[in-house]
C-alpha cells in the first residue's frame, strides 16, 4: 500500500465510532476544489510513505482505544493490494470504512464479496451530466475512461446500497458550480439514499485548481435550506461545514 500518512484520532470520519484515518497516495481524478493536491499529483507526492509495518504497530497499541481504521485517499481503491490491507486490518480487530469516487466498481464488488468493508461513503460531486467536467478528465487522468465515468459511479451506488453495508453519499458544494439546477440533478441521483451530507466548500489556497481559491461555499441558511429540500428524496440528510 502507498499510504502517505496517518492521522492517529478522528471522532468524525468513521460515525459513532473511535477511529484513525489512513491516506493512501493517488487519484484518478482532479476535483479543482480538492485541499490535498499532494496526495493527488505525482509530482507533489510525499518523499516518505508509511510503511504498512508501523501502520500495523501503531494499531496494535491502540487495539480496545480505537473501534476502526478510515481508509481515504487520493483514492483507495487504484491500490492493488487494498483487500489484503483490509484483510489485515480486520484480522487486527479493527472496522473498516472505506472512502471512495466511486470510479472502479469492480474492486468494491470484490470488497463487498469478502466482506471486508463496515462502513463505505461515496462522494457525489456533480449530477451524472457534469461528471466529467467538474473531475477534470479533460486532463491526463490514468485508468479512467472519460465517456464511462457517469456509468461507473452509478453502478458503485448500486452495488453500495444493495450491500447490506452501512453507508453515506455525499457532495461537496461549490456555489458556482453547484446551481439550483444542478442541486436538483444530484438529488435525483441520490434518491432513497439512507444518509447524504452535504459538505461546503471552503476557498483557500492549496486547492488543485487555484481558479477554485475565488470561488465560494454556501451560507448556513442556504444549506440548511439545501438539505430540507433533500430530505424529501432521502431517509436522513444532514450539513458538514
Amino acid at each position: 500500500m502507498q499510504i502517505a500518512a496517518i492521522q492517529k484520532l478522528t471522532l468524525l470520519d468513521f460515525p459513532t465510532k473511535t477511529a484513525c484515518t489512513v491516506f493512501t497516495l493517488g487519484c484518478n481524478f482532479r476535483c479543482g476544489y480538492c485541499h490535498n493536491p499532494e496526495l493527488v499529483l505525482p509530482e507533489k507526492f510525499p518523499s516518505e510513505m508509511m510503511l504498512e509495518d508501523d501502520l500495523f504497530a501503531f494499531l496494535a497499541k491502540r487495539k480496545g482505544m480505537l473501534d476502526g481504521v478510515c481508509v481515504t485517499g487520493g483514492e483507495p481503491t487504484l491500490q492493488k493490494d487494498l483487500p489484503e490491507f483490509l484483510k489485515q486490518i480486520r484480522k487486527r480487530g479493527f472496522l473498516v470504512k472505506l472512502d471512495t469516487n466511486g470510479s472502479r466498481p469492480d474492486v468494491l464488488e470484490k470488497l463487498f464479496k469478502a466482506r471486508l468493508l463496515d462502513y463505505v461513503a461515496l462522494d457525489v460531486k456533480s449530477s451524472p451530466e457534469g461528471y466529467e467536467k467538474l473531475v477534470g478528465l479533460n486532463q491526463p487522468s490514468p485508468r479512467l475512461r472519460q465517456a464511462s465515468i457517469s456509468e461507473k459511479v452509478q453502478s458503485s451506488k448500486n452495488l453500495i446500497v444493495q450491500s447490506g453495508v452501512p453507508y453515506e453519499f455525499r457532495t461537496t458544494l461549490v456555489r458556482e458550480i453547484h446551481d439550483e439546477k444542478e442541486f436538483a440533478q444530484i438529488l435525483e441521483f441520490v434518491r432513497g439514499a439512507e444518509k447524504y451530507f452535504l459538505q461546503n466548500f471552503v476557498g483557500k489556497q492549496g486547492c488543485l485548481d487555484s481558479a477554485f481559491e475565488k470561488m465560494h461555499g454556501f451560507t448556513n441558511s442556504e444549506l440548511k435550506k439545501m438539505c430540507e429540500e433533500a430530505k424529501e428524496f432521502v431517509r436522513e440528510c444532514g450539513v458538514r461545514n
